[in-house]
């Protein structure tokens, strides 16, 4: 975090001082987990559904935390040497603490040039979808630090916590900041944006994750729409132009509206899409920059479409798209295509368990490791891809777990994911858990099977089964919904032991 002094830090989250001076510095690191806490650190002790952060400001105060962020004066350790701030609400002040911190670094950068004398003010990006946050934020994260000083979330620090954790690690010298926006309910991306205030919001797709929690696909739509309604017209709306209603969103904004996607009338066009084994390919189709766009653009003008062809190490035809995604924000902000591109070629994978090739287990055996979390599009997307790297001679198995937070489509949906594997031609279906078990029945009814698909009630008896089942030549894709014994059954299969 940037240096303030308590009584900024308490003014800025309407807190009191109720130990340390005032004028004290504090420049830590913010943590939400004592066990994160270092010297220096600013500890919230936030009250959670299941525990209470009270109870461990003595653990942060033992670390060497210099500030504990409390909702109600705690006794410290004589001699501690921990300043205290209590405030009414925890995390509506760690909320008002990256606002006050982004909006400190924004203004301190607003007349910064680069080596080239070029304007290089802090730039935000927010990006949220049901599905591909985390992947296109890892890609833009891998592009932009090659031209500054970049902070993003690691893993999926994506909510009302993670985020504003994350962002205030920012510090005077910081270029660039991506922050994911993930939300289970209404008004939850409108409070990240107005946290950060976004340069570009992007809105990459709008499905079933979590509909359950949001209370249908219209739900889950305006939920995400939040993320370009409240942007000036300054601001630039990145919309995947392919989906009809992240397209909508057009008439929700005042900010100018970009789109991408494999349709003819996406700005940054996407074509020629193939994936096998080695990775995914892709050429993006960028429009013309025009001389009073381009002052700050190291590209400079170009006066007709600019092209690249882009190379990923990574599986899945999706991933083309969160690639686009994150190749036009770096463009909009004057990154040259091809080197985007290259950065791209660099990345082995979008995200542990993510889509992760694995080929260090049994002889011959190949597994994709993609069970960090399942949505029917994302389940749906890894099953094509599956079927599409398998090659003469060998057997594609699918091994799926619960799609989680779906509510009353919950059946429905996991139907419709057994209906699809026969459909592909996928070899063998395992089926792990009872909120799976649709998609047994359904690949059962739907082809004419004679154990083929296999039901499994637990991960356990999975693991047995599936080490007499797996043999030479089997290419294994592995996918649930945040199911840790799944995850590791993957890396097991993959020969992963760390």
């Amino acid at each position: 975090m940037i240096a303030l002094t308590l009584a900024e830090i308490a003014a800025a989250i309407g807190g009191e001082v109720v130990s340390g001076a005032p004028e004290q510095v504090v420049d830590g690191s913010v943590e939400t987990d004592s066990r994160l806490v270092d010297t220096g650190s600013v500890f919230f002790a936030l009250l959670g559904e299941e525990t209470d952060g009270h109870r461990f400001v003595p653990n942060a105060v033992e670390a060497g935390s210099a500030l504990v962020v409390t909702e109600r004066a705690v006794d410290l350790p004589d001699g501690a040497g921990t300043a205290q701030v209590v405030v009414s609400d925890g995390y509506a002040a760690l909320a008002a603490l990256a606002h006050e911190v982004v909006a400190r670094v924004r203004a301190s950068s607003a007349h910064r040039v680069d080596e080239q004398g070029r304007p290089a003010p802090l730039r935000v990006v927010g990006i949220t979808g049901s599905n591909g946050k985390t992947s296109t934020k890892n890609m833009l994260r891998t592009i932009l630090e090659q031209h500054g000083a970049t902070v993003a979330p690691q893993g999926s620090f994506n909510n009302h916590v993670g985020a504003p954790v994350s962002m205030l690690r920012i510090t005077h010298d910081t270029r660039f900041l991506v922050v994911e926006m993930g939300a289970s309910g209404k008004g939850h991306i409108a409070k990240l944006v107005a946290i950060a205030e976004p340069d570009v919001g992007v809105v990459l797709k709008v499905g079933l994750a979590h509909a359950g929690e949001f209370g249908g696909i219209e739900a889950t739509q305006r939920a995400k729409s939040e993320m370009v309604t409240d942007l000036p017209a300054t601001a630039t709306a990145l919309l995947n132009v392919d989906d009809d209603r992240v397209a909508s969103m057009r008439a929700l904004t005042d900010a100018t509206v970009v789109g991408f996607g494999t349709s003819a009338g996406a700005d940054y066009r996407v074509s020629g899409i193939e994936t096998d084994r080695s990775g995914t390919r892709f050429t993006l189709t960028a429009p013309p920059v025009p001389a009073e766009a381009a002052a700050d653009r190291p590209g400079g003008t170009s006066p007709v479409p600019q092209t690249v062809d882009v190379r990923l190490a990574i599986l899945g035809e999706h991933h083309a798209m969160n690639a686009s995604a994150a190749l036009t924000v770096a463009h909009l902000w004057g990154v040259p295509l091809a080197a985007g591109a290259e950065a791209l070629a660099s990345m082995t994978r979008a995200e542990r368990w993510r889509m992760e090739l694995l080929q260090g287990g049994p002889e011959g055996v190949t597994v994709i490791n993609d069970a960090y979390n399942a949505s029917p599009d994302s389940t749906a997307a890894a099953l094509r891809t599956l079927a599409q790297v398998v090659r003469p001679g060998e057997r594609s198995v699918a091994v799926l777990g619960e799609m989680a937070e779906l509510g009353e489509f919950s059946t429905e949906e996991h139907d419709r994911i057994g209906r699809l594997v026969v459909r592909l031609g996928i070899g063998q279906l395992v089926v792990v858990g009872p909120g799976a078990a649709p998609i047994h029945q359904a690949a059962t009814l739907e082809g004419s099977w004679d154990g083929e698909s296999v039901y499994i009630e637990d991960v356990d008896a999975a693991v047995h089964a599936l080490q007499e089942m797996v043999r030479p030549g089997d290419v294994v894709l592995v996918k649930s919904s945040k199911s840790a014994e799944l995850r590791f059954l993957g890396d097991r299969l993959g020969g992963v032991t760390e």
